[in-house]
């Protein structure tokens, strides 16, 4: 006669302590995730510590602080500076334009001509010193 006992082995998975680490993993994830992408609004500041280079031959338009507009060193008056920028980007697939401007000039000089910009369906992108 066999009088032994049968005790079955039943694994168990202690959960007490996954509750604490799940809530610290979300913790952490939320946490990270917001300082990975600190700046929602991006803006091009006139001093920069790094720049971004455009591969393709872009037009240049440069203000000077006398309010003198220029393009790829050739003097324009403002009145015909729609005129020329359209026929100097006229055969580019793409058009770039880095706007090139004093630090001195104000606001509004900068956003009429980003206007004209915007008017013509073209790219402006604001040329920035590097900060050393």
């Amino acid at each position: 006669m066999k009088l032994r006992r049968q005790r079955r082995f039943h694994a168990e998975v202690q959960t007490a302590s996954l509750n604490d680490i799940m809530f610290f993993l979300m913790l952490f994830f939320l946490i990270i995730s917001t300082l990975a992408n600190p700046n929602v609004v991006k803006l091009m500041l006139p001093k920069a510590s790094a720049s971004q280079q455009v591969s393709k031959q872009p037009v240049t338009l440069s203000v000077t602080k006398s309010k003198q507009y220029f393009i790829n060193r050739t003097p324009v008056p403002f009145p015909l500076l729609e005129q020329r920028l359209a026929e100097t980007i006229a055969n580019m697939p793409e058009p770039t334009v880095v706007l090139r401007a004093e630090e001195s000039l104000t606001i509004q000089d900068l956003v009429d001509v980003m206007a004209l910009g915007a008017k013509l369906n073209v790219r402006m992108v604001l040329a920035t010193d590097l900060q050393k």
